[in-house]
């Protein structure tokens, strides 16, 4: 007889969650709910439209000093309000803006430790933004936090689109695309396409005394924040109470809200340094190609850029062409150097010879355009912050009104100034009589830095485009006078690079960097060449586009002066084309494939508008719609001819010009070019009511 088997024992099931509270969107689509497990762990979930777009992901902090702020919470208070309100940008995308969102206030406590921290939520109809704030309390006077815990957990299968973080290039990394299953450690903005066609984006805001968020992917498609290092301590250390950045997910249907979000506009801080009117966004020129192109130098010498007769030229240019500006790089001392990732001979108030630095701003002022001023620090964070505020003064008194720094640096070889024996610094950020060290200028101390900078240039009235920079975050809104930076691979690669920025470099950023803010990428070559028989992956209609496309205040015409002279057409778009904006609009595109996007001028009824597009020919069908109604508006048209090709080294520059009357009823058919683009320029053909 055989004997009974072994019945298996049922498995103990996990308890699930406990829910702590939760917080919708305006609109009631996008809801975060928060919850806790039997063990006081944190945890969230994400649900659009009633479908999960963030499954269970873990919360809370690792601590160097203390044990984690992780486990053992139990709410305390759960707060929840609303906010609707507008605000005006002194200069952007768009003049106003509308904040509406609801936000929780969840505060929780460790009893048996002691503790108490508060868990922030904001969510808009177009994403969502959380952060930790800690108090100032006993148990916790110095907070030292070696990572974070906070997760993303992707539900639905998805594509990314990401660049790679920690490596050599630190941000300069190419654009990739891949199954979000095979990212790797991720800079942010990432950006997402989910399998049900949902459009996700990643990143940060305001970034403030705190270390650069990268993601690493866990497992399957979870990430997890990982923290910039230190190169002396614990990724962050805060004394007292401090809030973290917020940890941001954008949230659209279509790949267009994607670029037309403002969400981590939203979640800075109000302007602190209320009128800046004394910087106006602009377009300038430049002593800066001809040296990518290998026709002059940077350092001193026969072949050298920065001359006081060279520099007068491109006044001369700037100013019979309407353009704001002239930089001048090589200026100064130091070129001659073993400079990157060095920089210690910099000297950022004495010019080379050569070049009067005097009597070229007084020509400049006296044509009516500023000099741009530049400082290449080489990654020396301690040797430029002992020089940084007499270089602003110089330049504040010589009337500059905008500098470009530079940060030329492999990851992790900035340098910065040691504390002093004390551990403080001195008031200017660098030690006094101490040493150096190489560390990330994503870390901590990298950030505070940038930060310093900006905030001491604010004193001068000087604004700042940052190259080799720390990421963007949005602080543009607190501080408007840090203007735009460079944050991603920009033409100068176009130039030398091996290999060159691939054709569809610029439509890729356009989904993922430019998500964080103003990027610096000095389009409009329009000689299409680099350097060495290298071949800019453009149409001509291109780079016209680019203007467009990707937004900054400050935007260079960076081609040689002969280049423009020979390209009239294409120029003519170029002079025309403003770089402040009324209004925005994203009115079609695919990640990472194409986009239009069409903005009014500022203080003007006129329209530009900008297409472009990958490898791939693409049509699209545009309305006017945006346009006022009753008015008829001619339309000036740059394009891509019809057998323009950017492979094809002579159809390159097939440049097509054409006029037509356009009115809001009216539709427009672009057909993009491989490579190519559109530009157009819109202007009202009579006053509003007239007959």
């Amino acid at each position: 007889m055989d004997r009974p088997q072994p019945q298996p024992q049922p498995q103990p099931q996990p308890t699930p969650p406990r829910p702590l509270a939760e917080v919708a969107s305006p609109d009631g689509r996008l809801v975060m709910r928060i919850a806790s497990d039997k063990d006081g762990r944190l945890s969230y979930t994400v649900a659009h439209a009633g479908r999960p777009v963030v499954n269970e992901s873990r919360l809370g902090l690792l601590l160097t000093n203390a044990d984690p702020l992780d486990g053992g919470f139990e709410a305390a208070r759960a707060v929840v309000t609303e906010h609707d309100e507008t605000w005006e940008q002194p200069w952007g995308e768009d003049r106003i803006l509308r904040d509406r969102h609801r936000e929780l206030r969840l505060d929780l406590r460790q009893p048996r430790r002691g503790r108490s921290m508060t868990l922030r939520v904001r969510v808009f109809d177009d994403g969502l933004g959380f952060r930790y704030e800690l108090p100032a309390q006993r148990a916790l006077p110095v907070t030292r936090i070696a990572d974070e815990l906070t997760e993303f957990d992707i539900a639905e299968p998805a594509q990314a689109w990401w660049s790679a973080a920690g490596e050599r290039l630190v941000l300069e990394m190419p654009v990739q695309h891949t199954p979000l299953v095979e990212t790797g450690l991720a800079n942010t903005p990432l950006t997402m396409r989910t399998a049900s066609g949902l459009h996700l984006a990643l990143h940060e805001a305001a970034l403030v005394d705190y270390a650069t968020m990268w993601l690493r992917r866990v497992d399957g498609q979870r990430l997890r924040a990982q923290l910039a290092p230190s190169a002396t301590g614990p990724a962050v250390e805060r004394r007292s109470a401090f809030v973290t950045p917020w940890r941001t997910l954008q949230v659209s249907e279509t790949a267009t809200g994607l670029l037309d979000s403002r969400l981590t506009l939203h979640l800075n801080e109000p302007n602190r340094l209320g009128d800046v009117a004394w910087f106006k966004p602009g377009k300038f020129v430049g002593i800066w190609w001809e040296m990518h192109l290998g026709r002059s130098t940077w350092n001193p010498g026969p072949r050298q850029g920065a001359t006081t007769a060279n520099a007068r030229r491109h006044i001369d240019f700037a100013a019979d062409n309407g353009f704001d500006g002239v930089l001048i790089e090589g200026w100064n001392r130091g070129w001659d150097s073993d400079w990157p990732g060095n920089g210690a001979s910099f000297d950022f108030l004495r010019p080379v010879p050569g070049f009067d630095l005097r009597q070229v701003a007084a020509y400049a002022r006296e044509r009516g355009v500023r000099l741009v001023g530049h400082h290449e620090t080489g990654g020396n964070v301690a040797h430029y912050e002992q020089q940084m505020d007499r270089a602003y003064a110089l330049y504040e008194q010589l009337g500059v009104r905008v500098v470009k720094s530079g940060y030329v640096a492999d990851v992790g070889a900035a340098r910065f100034a040691d504390a002093t024996r004390t551990g403080k610094r001195s008031s200017t950020g660098s030690s006094t009589g101490a040493g150096t060290h190489r560390g990330f200028t994503e870390s901590q101390e990298g950030v505070r830095h940038f930060q310093h900078a900006v905030e001491r240039a604010a004193r001068h009235r000087i604004a700042v485009d940052t190259h080799e920079p720390v990421k963007d975050t949005g602080l543009r809104r607190t501080w408007p006078n840090w203007v735009t930076r460079e944050g991603a691979r920009g033409q100068e690669f176009n130039a030398w690079g091996e290999p060159i920025n691939a054709v569809d470099h610029e439509v890729r950023l356009l989904y993922t960097r430019m998500l964080s803010g103003p990027m610096d990428f000095t389009p409009g070559v329009v000689s299409l060449d680099g350097s060495n028989g290298r071949h800019l992956p453009s149409t001509v209609a291109k780079q016209l586009a680019l203007y467009v496309v990707l937004y900054s205040p400050l935007v260079m015409v960076p081609d040689l002066i002969e280049h423009y002279e020979r390209a009239p057409d294409a120029f003519d778009f170029i002079r025309r084309v403003p770089t402040d904006w009324e209004r925005s609009l994203a009115l079609a595109g695919e990640v990472g494939r194409y986009a239009v996007i069409t903005r009014q001028q500022r203080g003007s009824r006129d329209w530009y508008l900008g297409a472009i597009a990958d490898a791939e020919a693409r049509e699209t069908d545009i309305a006017f719609d945006f346009l006022p109604t009753g008015q008829r508006f001619a339309a000036t048209i740059w394009r891509d001819g019809d057998a323009a090709d950017h492979r094809d080294l002579q159809r390159r520059f097939d440049l097509v010009v054409e006029q037509r009357e356009v009115a809001s009823t009216d539709r427009l058919r672009l057909r993009i070019a491989p490579g190519g683009g559109w530009a157009v320029w819109l202007t009202p053909l009579m006053p509003p009511g007239a007959a």
